[in-house]
């Protein structure tokens, strides 16, 4: 591995703006030495990162909640549900204003999991870091990325801009792919392969045990749609 200096973050302003700073510097700055800055600063707290966590999906579910609630309307007003669009229009308030903080929570202990998880297999490839360094530079990767997805979430809603949102949220979600590969690797110092497979290898399970249920559901079930389908043509049989 290159050469990296391990020298402490510059000081860094406080609050609001000291988090801007870092998240500016995780997302234009895609290099290791970013990362390995941001591990060996005296601020690479996983408490830190769970309030960047925490805010960024507040903003997101709260938006989402706005788009679903009028996009449901627009369907009550389609087939002539007048009566009930007022009370849709409170309860998207109530599921934005209440459900916000919920999915936020959720989405805290959700990313400490993944985080321990790919740590924990970080340190079986030989990984330097710690949970706490991880934690704070992969946070730092997905906030941003959290908040103006949830800010753009609101021009979802108009049919051209939305499938142009769509394109640009997959390019963006590739690029914080890498962003977070690079994160472990830097933080953990070690090589591309035991960066990648720390990151990966958990969702890969993940989607394997995710295939093997669905098969194993459409296995026993399968016996029962074929019966109901049959039960159909022969109803619509003359």
């Amino acid at each position: 591995m290159d050469e990296q200096s391990n020298a402490p973050m510059s000081a860094e302003p406080a609050g609001i703006m000291g988090w801007v700073s870092v998240w500016m510097a995780a997302v234009t700055k895609p290099n290791e030495q970013t990362f390995v800055e941001m591990a060996n600063s005296g601020n690479a707290k996983a408490t830190t990162a769970y309030i960047w966590v925490f805010i960024s999906s507040l903003v997101s579910f709260f938006f989402a909640s706005l788009v679903q609630g009028a996009a449901m309307r627009q369907i009550m007003q389609q087939y002539d549900m007048a009566g009930q669009v007022g009370g849709s229009i409170g309860t998207t308030l109530i599921t934005a204003i209440c459900g916000a903080p919920i999915a936020a929570v959720i989405s805290v202990v959700v990313f400490a999991v993944v985080v321990a998880i790919v740590q924990f297999l970080a340190k079986m490839f030989g990984g330097k870091g710690t949970f706490d360094q991880l934690a704070y530079a992969l946070a730092a990767i997905s906030t941003p990325f959290a908040l103006i997805s949830g800010v753009l979430t609101l021009l979802s809603a108009i049919p051209l801009v939305g499938l142009c949102f769509s394109v640009v949220s997959l390019v963006a979600g590739l690029y914080v792919l890498v962003l977070q590969v690079i994160a472990v690797k830097a933080v953990n110092q070690f090589g591309w392969g035991q960066a990648a497979g720390s990151l990966l290898l958990p969702f890969v399970v993940l989607c394997c045990c995710l295939s093997v249920g669905v098969f194993s559901i459409m296995g026993m079930l399968g016996p029962q749609i074929s019966e109901t389908f049959n039960q159909i043509n022969n109803n619509l049989a003359p």
